[in-house]
């Protein structure tokens, strides 16, 4: 599993001309599901999002977690994140996760996150989404399980 995090003062997500989902201050999270994903996985990747102290205290220090600045999250599916570059210029996506298997982990993620977070918006999965954000910093994390498993 991979998540995109990037503090932004507002992002939105635009499907047929139409906003579908939009936030103020917190976290756009571009999310990757493979096959391999588990709810547990998902579940460590949850809870070292929203832990993340990348907002700026008092003195101007990341030191500030997502539920302490009252942030929101804006959680868009992307299996491109799972691309895979190695041969030729055309990128291969037979890492990515099933498109069953990947929306049922990410309605997953969305209600979990929920659970802790009061503004939780999204994208569409499998739509053709137009992301609007400005990142703030810029601050951009990639999580990936492999690394925090």
């Amino acid at each position: 599993m991979k998540f995109v995090i990037q503090r932004v003062t507002h992002a939105s997500v635009t499907v047929d001309e139409k906003v579908i989902g939009e936030i103020g201050k917190g976290f756009l999270v571009l999310i990757g599901v493979a096959d391999s994903d588990t709810r547990e996985i998902a579940d460590k990747m949850i809870h070292k999002m929203v832990g993340l102290r990348i907002f700026d205290d008092e003195n101007g220090k990341t030191n500030l977690s997502l539920d302490q600045v009252g942030g929101s999250l804006l959680l868009v599916s992307q299996f491109t994140l799972y691309a895979n570059c190695k041969k030729g210029f055309r990128p291969s996506f037979i890492e990515a996760g099933a498109p069953d298997f990947a929306n049922e982990m990410y309605e997953y993620i969305i209600s979990e996150c929920k659970r802790s977070v009061p503004i939780v918006e999204t994208g569409s999965f499998g739509a053709d989404m137009k992301v609007d954000l400005l990142n703030d910093g810029p601050f951009t994390i990639v999580l990936d399980s492999k690394d925090i498993m």
